[in-house]
């Protein structure tokens, strides 16, 4: 089988709401083994979604900004509460898929291109420090972020701490000291059908580090949910 590179993730979305198909998207790493997601899942409604989704949800504000709106399970969900939701998404496939969901503020474009706009609050689920793909590329997200918020508004964004992964059975961790390479900097493609992602980074990162990058930004930051497996919801704000 040949796979083209062509947005395997915004290809299943629309194969699901267009036409009822749920098959698996792959992810692959390096680092791990392959893992899949179902389709369907990016629909999933508020009932559906995780603690730390539902707590988010329960947070917002104001004016919105959904970060990587994807099949806009967020963002219809924050709409039919009756917010002002501006649903921001890369993929020309979600995008049509939100459209048809008649989310009246749909954009594609990519976060770090975005601006003049700002809101209450902006939202970024699923591991949202994802986009920012490394340490230093963490610190550029939260700059850009700050400037599209309202005085009084407020940064949502959800992550895991990784170290888990290396934890010993005396509760040590063994990491790799001479790497150069922080151990939540990974690298993922996505596959769906015939089609694949080219390698992008992606980082999950601990609550210390996302503490730093927040204070070089001169923002302030508290966690406000704590998952049950090294996951937590922070709020951040001016």
């Amino acid at each position: 089988m040949t796979l083209s590179f062509d947005d395997p993730i915004g290809r299943a979305v629309s194969d699901y709401h267009f036409h009822s198909i749920n098959l698996p998207i792959v992810v692959h790493s390096d680092d791990f083994d392959d893992d899949a997601i179902e389709t369907s899942y990016l629909f999933r409604t508020y009932k559906q979604m995780p603690d730390i989704e539902k707590k988010a949800m329960k947070l917002c504000r104001g004016t919105i900004l959904d970060v990587g709106a994807c099949a806009g399970a967020h963002s219809v969900y924050l709409h039919k509460k009756g917010f002002d939701v501006t649903s921001l998404e890369t993929s020309a496939f979600c995008c049509k898929v939100l459209r048809d969901k008649k989310l009246s503020n749909v954009i594609q474009e990519d976060i770090f291109k975005f601006k003049d706009q700002k809101f209450d609050t902006i939202l970024l689920l699923m591991n949202g420090t994802g986009i920012a793909g490394s340490l230093g590329g963490l610190e550029v997200l939260l700059h850009h972020l700050k400037t599209l918020l309202n005085p009084e508004g407020q940064i949502l964004i959800d992550s895991s701490d990784l170290i888990y992964l290396f934890e010993q059975e005396d509760g040590s961790a063994l990491i790799e000291l001479s790497s150069d390479r922080y151990y939540g900097e990974l690298s993922f493609q996505t596959e769906y059908k015939d089609w694949i992602s080219h390698p992008f980074p992606w980082l999950y990162v601990d609550l210390n580090n996302l503490a730093y990058a927040t204070e070089k930004n001169h923002l302030k930051l508290d966690k406000v949910f704590k998952g049950q497996h090294y996951d937590y919801l922070a709020r951040i704000t001016l």
